[in-house]
């Protein structure tokens, strides 16, 4: 018994002296590949580590008037070169996005169980848990009680329970507050279905998102796309407190991915490298090195 409990404080002693990057972080960052201006490109992978992310959430490619997603990942050749590049880099891809359907409606697409199979199926060749779904390309019918709710919600059911016996989740931006997002997903009833919170979508409605996030709880919120509109990057920017966003997400005993999505140098949009990198660089400072 001593002998073993020699062994465990051993290890416990090891373990604190090890370096932050040498142990599993509670936080991890990435950035979106198609706001990189890297959708679906292999250098998406050395951009991410290059501007210091951890991973990068690759999107599913166009939609327009295609009838699947323009979507490399369903040839095997272009699958083994993705996760060879990726794996050979050390870059993570946590989640894909269906951005499509920031402009597509979700409840007007007869094939969306194609949609969100291609999407499943793309996630497992990355090794990826989580789907981003917005639904800005809805409309806002769906958000009272009608028809159009109504069909949204057997949807998302329908496609959650696909993602759930995947071993997979669809995280959805749906804009609404805390309170409407949990009233929506007790109204899908699917463990496949959960919030991918935005930090814009919060402060540009004048709501704050720590009391957001806290209303929420760990378990309904999937990812975060940690960044503010465009105007300055987030390490100046006064709209937002992100060491208050650490102290709530740390007090929920939350942890996954925070993925930079905006909050570019609106005087200087087309410089990928300095504002995904300031970002980037900035979320780590706080949530992976804490306060200095």
């Amino acid at each position: 018994m001593r002998c073993r409990r020699g062994l465990a404080m051993g290890l416990i002693m090891m373990l604190a002296t090890w370096p932050i990057g040498l142990m599993a972080q509670r936080y991890r960052v990435a950035a979106c590949d198609w706001m990189m201006l890297k959708r679906q490109k292999l250098g998406e992978f050395k951009l991410a580590s290059e501007i210091g992310a951890d991973g990068v959430e690759m999107d599913m490619g166009p939609l327009g008037q295609r009838v699947l997603f323009d979507n490399k990942l369903r040839d095997p050749h272009f699958q083994q070169l993705f996760r060879h590049t990726a794996d050979s880099i050390g870059v993570k891809v946590p989640s894909i996005a269906m951005s499509g359907f920031f402009a597509q409606s979700f409840l007007k697409r007869e094939n969306y169980r194609d949609l969100i199979n291609d999407c499943l199926q793309t996630m497992a060749v990355m090794d990826s848990e989580v789907a981003f779904l917005p639904l800005g390309g809805s409309g806002h019918e769906w958000k009272e009680k009608g028809e159009a709710r109504t069909e949204l919600v057997r949807r998302l059911h329908e496609v959650g329970e696909m993602a759930r016996l995947a071993g997979k989740v669809i995280a959805i931006r749906t804009q609404l507050d805390a309170r409407a997002n949990i009233k929506l997903l007790k109204e899908v009833k699917s463990d496949g279905i959960k919030i991918y919170y935005n930090l814009q979508d919060a402060v540009d409605n004048g709501r704050d998102p720590a009391k957001e996030l806290m209303q929420l709880g760990a378990k309904r919120v999937a990812q975060i796309h940690a960044s503010l509109t465009d105007s300055v990057t987030l390490d100046v920017d006064p709209r937002i407190d992100m060491y208050r966003i650490k102290k709530t997400l740390d007090e929920m005993n939350w942890s996954g991915w925070l993925v930079v999505e905006r909050s570019r140098n609106a005087k200087d949009v087309k410089n990928v490298k300095g504002n995904y990198g300031r970002n980037v660089a900035y979320l780590k400072k706080i949530f992976q090195a804490g306060r200095p």
